[in-house]
């Protein structure tokens, strides 16, 4: 675990040598985490390995076996989650269908006993902000996803918590709508200084959203750093794979380098190993007509795939992925060189199994 990528704070929030298991299964694997105050935090990674159920301990909905969470420098591993300065906005956005959007947003003010008077100026504080004022009197039902995600964040704002934890609140939009949220959510959280957590398997909205986020994987962090970091700069193949593209390359140490099934390649530093793997992101890799002077590559285009912005080329010998502007077309059977540069060729520190 890269603890050493995360800032130490006793104003934020942390989780200390936090451990859970379900029967037979390990959900947690002593985690360590450092959230600073008013961070967008994301816990990124596939089904299962964890993060949702850090959350829930993070809220106060589920106790861990063993470990420590701390707020503003407090232990609350075993405060109540009402009692927490932490509101949670959910995948399915939990919004009660026979209350107004203003009703909604007002639950938990009028359950906690708020005056009148203050209960309608932070809704409609608000519902202002998530551009809702519209829409104040009409039930869920009548909204569209975009819009109901809106109101669940406003739920849960009003409440003013120190810590927003947000569980997958993006996975039900379609791919416009939830890049249009991911912006606007990134900016209400730079507006309101607030610490935001994140939960998400979206690489895409984790580089967009994040000021920092932890790759996790069977229970544990495997990398944490801000998003040009853990993309620049994976510490394995796991976190290489799992955050973006990324041609992963066997190889065998060499002096000034190292030799692989393309031949010889040159690197800026020289790898713990003697066996190992290297990689490069496909948008890293050079291509065009003449032979580099160094770590080229003669190899043919197999298949190109068009994406709008750029194609995606595989090439033999390989598999190799490049990626290149749209602008720039390069039909099947053509041979091209490719230079993978030394400074873009990073090594993978992959554990032994």
């Amino acid at each position: 675990m890269n603890q050493n990528q995360n800032p130490t704070t006793d104003q934020g929030l942390t989780v200390k040598h936090i451990c859970k298991q379900f029967g037979d299964v390990i959900a947690l694997d002593d985690v360590t985490l450092n959230v600073a105050p008013g961070e967008f935090f994301t816990l990124l990674g596939p089904s299962g390995c964890g993060k949702t159920t850090l959350l829930r301990i993070i809220a106060g909905l589920e106790l861990a076996d063993s470990g420590q969470v701390f707020s503003g420098g407090k232990d609350i591993t075993r405060l109540p989650a009402i009692k927490r300065q932490v509101n949670t906005v959910f995948q399915s956005y939990a919004l009660f269908p026979h209350l107004t959007i203003y009703e909604n947003i007002a639950f938990g003010l009028r359950s906690r006993k708020f005056p009148d008077a203050e209960i309608k100026k932070r809704v409609n504080r608000r519902l202002e902000m998530l551009d809702l004022s519209s829409m104040a009197q009409r039930h869920p039902h009548q909204l569209s996803g975009g819009q109901k995600q809106r109101v669940a964040l406003a739920r849960a704002l009003v409440n003013e918590p120190d810590v927003l934890l947000l569980d997958e609140p993006m996975s039900a939009l379609d791919a416009r709508l939830r890049a249009q949220v991911q912006e606007d959510l990134r900016r209400l959280q730079r507006k309101l200084g607030r610490t935001f957590i994140l939960v998400t398997h979206d690489q895409s909205e984790a580089l967009v959203c994040s000021d920092r986020l932890a790759v996790m994987r069977q229970g544990r962090v495997v990398q944490c750093g801000s998003p040009e970091e853990v993309y620049d700069n994976p510490t394995d193949s796991f976190v290489a794979k799992f955050l973006g593209a990324a041609n992963l390359i066997p190889c065998t140490k060499a002096p000034g380098g190292v030799q692989t099934a393309f031949g010889f390649l040159a690197l800026d530093k020289e790898p713990s190993w003697q066996e190992g793997t290297v990689a490069i992101r496909p948008e890293w890799i050079g291509i065009g007509d003449k032979e580099p002077e160094r770590n080229g590559i003669r190899a043919r285009v197999t298949e190109i795939v068009y994406r709008g912005t750029n194609f995606d080329l595989w090439l033999e010998p390989g598999p190799l992925r490049v990626r290149t502007s749209s602008y720039r077309r390069i039909d099947p059977g053509r041979k091209v060189w490719l230079e993978l540069a030394s400074k873009e060729l990073v090594i993978l520190e992959d554990e032994a199994h």
